[in-house]
């Protein structure tokens, strides 16, 4: 469904099911998404939304104003600090740095996160699959600008590498975020009631990644 706020098209994704209430979310990248009664009709879902016009805007100029925020200037020397597992380290803390220049250094801190991430997922996988009671297919470390992990209908998980610059609780909101994509693909109330199983203070984590993902880069 789209609705028009403040003179921009919002799309939100409308979930029916049998309940009473209507709730209305939005996610780190500031996707809007209603769960409503299964026999509430489309105008009056989009009445709803409307009636949070005002906090939807907000919101989204919070997103905006997060992704347009000063970027940290990055040293690639002795001096420079960046992310692991939600700390500053030293550049030499993480990487051998003889000889490279910066852009050797870039590529090879790119190593670094892409390695430290696909450890680090693959150990919270067997932990909290067996908690959640699934087991992907498989697993993948990907590079992307929007998404911090996919499931796909085949049970395919993927995870953008800069995961592995946050703190570790945050990863495995991440981790089992997708795992309970296993069990139910759609962001339904069964989905989140899944996923605050294992996690209560989830939304926390969804929280830390809104305010704090666009520092997360190198």
């Amino acid at each position: 469904m789209q609705v028009q706020i403040d003179n921009q098209i919002i799309h939100v994704d409308v979930q029916y099911g049998r309940r009473k209430k209507t709730t209305i979310h939005m996610d780190s990248f500031g996707r809007v998404s209603i769960k409503v009664p299964k026999e509430m009709t489309e105008e009056t879902i989009r009445s709803a939304v409307e009636q949070y016009s005002k906090w939807i805007s907000e919101n989204l100029r919070k997103i905006e104003a997060a992704k347009a925020g000063p970027t940290k200037w990055r040293e690639y020397d002795d001096a420079g600090t960046f992310l692991h597992l939600g700390k500053e380290y030293l550049l030499h803390e993480l990487i051998d740095m003889d000889g490279l220049s910066e852009e050797e250094l870039k590529l090879k801190l790119k190593k670094f996160y892409f390695a430290s991430c696909k450890k680090i997922i693959g150990e919270r996988i067997k932990i909290y699959q067996n908690d959640l009671k699934v087991k992907p297919k498989s697993f993948e470390i990907v590079e992307s600008r929007t998404k911090w992990g996919t499931c796909s209908s085949d049970k395919k998980l993927t995870f953008n590498y800069r995961l592995a610059m946050a703190p570790i609780e945050v990863i495995d909101y991440v981790v089992i975020h997708e795992l309970c994509h296993l069990h139910h693909m759609n962001h339904d109330r069964s989905f989140w009631r899944r996923v605050g199983s294992i996690m209560p203070d989830y939304k926390e984590k969804e929280q830390y990644l809104a305010r704090h993902g666009q520092a997360m880069t190198f």
